[in-house]
């Protein structure tokens, strides 16, 4: 059992990191231990700013600390989760949890014969939107399909993973998550040479629902948006406004010339204001301190969204 104040290391200074740097040093019950990066003039001045030793190698610094978040490039997120798991049991690893399906199978088995506590970085599930959208869809008669769609434009940041587990990945983790497990992937897209930059699947799911996902890095424009095909109501969700619109029909009998009408009835519902980056890293630290306390994405999520990654690659690719 941990003491009251958990203490924890960041690993990767990139843009993620320093959002993660800056939820951590907000925390109640955290306390940042240090900060590492490849590029040691970053690691020392973040280190210097907040207190805590910045460094290049964490190995000497892991026997000191409770858990560690990982945000360096896709790439080395098996190695760290080995280097880290030899003293640390409690890890965060942003999405993928490792670049190739094969290394995350590798990474899970790892995970499971060394009992490790492991959270994906599917951070869209910890969106106050998707969490209302939940909500909502639970309640719905029947739902037939979702749609998901993610656009943005490429980010001279992102060199090692394509559009399909840059940006895919989450609608990917978001579909099994609200529809469940998949049955079959069929999809198609764009390559611009070996980097995919524009995919489109289909999921048929096992209870019989579909999910349809597009991803874009071809445009300039930003898009995050969720619609909702139900028997009994079509809901528009904005991730990015944070706003759900659940559009119903109402049939009212009538007498006289028309025999009935038929109104489209609108309601907003109420999105509380939440930044999900610390909804997610709260409930890693929840997890820390009791690991069946709260249901988070670990290394099976990350295994499945990746699987289906694959398949649509292959098949955009072929």
């Amino acid at each position: 059992m941990f003491e009251e104040v958990l203490k924890v290391g960041l690993i990767g200074l990139g843009n993620m990191g320093r959002n993660h740097l800056r939820v951590l040093s907000l925390l109640k019950g955290v306390e940042l231990a240090f900060v590492a990066d490849a590029n040691a003039g970053v690691a020392a001045r973040a280190g210097e700013a907040h207190g805590v030793p910045g460094v290049v190698d964490p190995s000497p610094l892991l026997a000191n600390v409770d858990a560690v978040v990982i945000c360096t490039p896709t790439v080395t997120h098996a190695d760290y989760i080995r280097l880290v798991a030899a003293q640390v049991k409690n890890i965060f690893v942003e999405k993928p949890l490792a670049a190739t399906l094969e290394e995350c199978d590798e990474v899970a088995a790892f995970a499971k014969d060394n009992n490790l506590n492991i959270q994906v970085g599917f951070i869209e599930r910890f969106n106050p939107a998707v969490q209302a959208l939940k909500v909502v869809l639970q309640k719905s008669e029947q739902i037939i399909s979702i749609d998901f769609t993610r656009t943005n434009k490429v980010s001279s940041r992102i060199t090692d993973v394509d559009v399909v587990t840059d940006l895919m990945i989450h609608d990917i983790d978001l579909a099994l998550f609200l529809n469940g497990p998949a049955k079959s992937v069929a999809a198609h897209g764009f390559a611009h040479g070996s980097m995919i930059d524009f995919a489109s699947a289909l999921i048929t799911h096992e209870n019989g629902r579909f999910s349809r996902i597009q991803a874009s890095r071809v445009t300039d424009k930003k898009k995050r948006q969720i619609e909702a095909t139900c028997t009994d109501m079509f809901v528009d969700c904005d991730l990015l406004r944070k706003e759900i619109i659940i559009n119903r029909q109402s049939e009212t009998q009538q007498g006289g010339v028309l025999p009935y009408t038929i109104s489209a009835i609108q309601e907003a519902v109420a999105v509380p204001p939440q930044e999900a980056l610390l909804s997610e890293l709260q409930a890693f630290m929840a997890s820390c301190r009791q690991p069946s306390s709260v249901s988070v994405p670990g290394v099976d999520a990350g295994v499945e969204a990746m699987k289906i990654c694959a398949v649509i690659q292959a098949a955009v690719q072929a």
